[in-house]
């Protein structure tokens, strides 16, 4: 949350039995942490002691089994439906759905364009946009971004212009981009990046957009108003994967 208080801004999201570093506490709201180095408020009644409070690792690249879609029953029977991403604890065991160990997830998910970009088009089919959310559940542009990179083993930072400072900038723009390239957007006079999308290669490209309602896939050759007007605030293109 943006403050600290129920009805304020969900900012992002931490996924069940991803690991935070507490900054601060007002009540019993913490001040936290997550492993991009995101920081919010968070409620205690959340949360759970991790098994050391001096570190936070990427809770994507834990050992420990990651949902995939999963429902699991922890030691006392009580049931639980997990969106991908989040950890299996312990003494908790997947019922229905999937869920991959790291050995798994690394054979199953490689850093590849074509991995990366058939993640995006099928994992997050379907998925309606919320502002902050960075599950099938509901994801923003960035957050959907965020969740397929990380299956895949690489660390995107949190929000679209964070995103637009990593890896390398595409010569040529919209002319040249590859697979799993990142575009960015502007609708402000600064200049300042609000929205990114992913190229799925041959001129088209797949986001998470609240004009779309959520999941889209959008052709740049064909496009209609929505994708000319997306076209006319496109500031840079970044290529993640060397």
């Amino acid at each position: 949350m943006g403050q600290p208080r129920a009805s304020a801004t969900q900012e992002t999201q931490i996924l069940h039995g991803h690991c935070a570093m507490v900054l601060g506490a007002e009540g019993r709201w913490l001040r936290v942490q997550s492993a991009d180095g995101y920081e919010g408020w968070l409620h205690e009644g959340y949360t759970h002691p991790c098994d050391d409070g001096k570190s936070v690792e990427w809770g994507w690249d834990i050992e420990t089994e990651l949902s995939m879609g999963c429902s699991i029953r922890d030691k006392n029977g009580a049931t639980l439906d997990l969106p991908l991403g989040a950890a299996l604890v312990r003494d908790a065991h997947c019922i229905a759905g999937r869920a991959m160990d790291r050995t798994r997830r690394r054979e199953t998910f490689p850093q590849t364009p074509e991995a990366i970009v058939a993640s995006a088009t099928a994992l997050f089919q379907g998925t309606y946009y919320q502002w902050g959310g960075i599950t099938p559940w509901g994801a923003d542009c960035s957050g959907m971004l965020q969740s397929v990179f990380a299956l895949h083993g690489v660390h995107l930072l949190r929000d679209a212009w964070q995103q637009a400072t990593q890896g390398v900038a595409v010569e040529g723009g919209l002319d040249e981009l590859k697979a799993a390239d990142l575009l960015f957007f502007s609708d402000r006079e600064d200049g300042h990046i609000t929205h990114v999308a992913m190229s799925m290669g041959n001129s088209r490209l797949v986001h998470v957009a609240v004009g779309r309602g959520g999941h889209c896939l959008e052709s740049l050759d064909r496009p209609d108003d929505y994708v000319e007007g997306l076209i006319s605030r496109f500031r840079v293109a970044r290529r993640i994967l060397a």
